[in-house]
């Protein structure tokens, strides 16, 4: 199976997840999701309360290389078991998700375009860009009813890592990308590129497909 790997980065709350959840309803069962934040390290060995000090803007918070090696595994035509995360305990839950090889596979997180090895896989480098209070007034509401968080934990973390973590590796990752969509899920023309471009992809694919006897 021939398979195209399409990046879609952004700061936290941009609006990246709108963006995957509106090609995964125009090509249901046509792609396959993997989220970088799955990937975060497990720190099974580390108290509740240490966990949540923790810098989970940085690269180092990632365990970038078991997700190139999925990724690897995927392109080459190979099922994977895709790691899930629980915000509510800042851990890797023990739960994973049996992923089989799509024609269109999306790889989504903040800091997907940060790293080298990721973009070499990708067929095309997407940056989601959202002006910074409209990120965080999104990122307090969804934390909050998502994920179990005071708005207080929510403000503080964005102070001493999620600011200045998207200024030190997010933003400047812009620069990688083929396209950059402003606003996210709310921009219909781009959306409407994205899709024109995949249902090109998908159409190619059926027609080199031998036909059957």
């Amino acid at each position: 199976m021939e398979i195209t790997i399409i990046g879609i980065a952004g700061g936290s709350a941009s609006g990246k997840t709108t963006v995957v959840k509106k090609l995964q309803e125009r090509f249901t069962g046509e792609i396959q999701v993997l989220g970088h934040d799955n990937y975060y390290r497990a720190h099974d060995d580390m108290p509740f309360a240490d966990r949540t000090l923790l810098n989970y803007d940085h690269p180092g918070a990632f365990e970038t290389d078991y997700m190139v090696r999925h990724i690897r595994d995927l392109k080459a035509g190979r099922s994977i078991e895709h790691p899930t995360y629980d915000y509510t305990l800042h851990n890797r839950a023990e739960e994973t998700v049996w992923m089989e090889p799509k024609p269109v596979i999306i790889i989504e997180g903040i800091l997907v375009l940060e790293n080298e090895e990721l973009r070499e896989l990708m067929d095309l480098k997407i940056f989601v860009d959202t002006d910074a209070e409209e990120r965080l007034t999104r990122r307090i509401l969804r934390d909050t009813k998502e994920r179990g968080r005071s708005v207080e934990s929510v403000l503080n973390q964005y102070i001493t890592t999620v600011k200045p973590m998207h200024e030190k590796y997010i933003e400047p990752s812009k620069k990688y990308a083929d396209l950059i969509v402003p606003r996210g899920g709310h921009n219909r023309p781009a959306l409407m590129l994205l899709e024109s471009y995949i249902a090109t992809l998908l159409k190619a694919r059926e027609e080199k497909e031998p036909e059957e006897v």
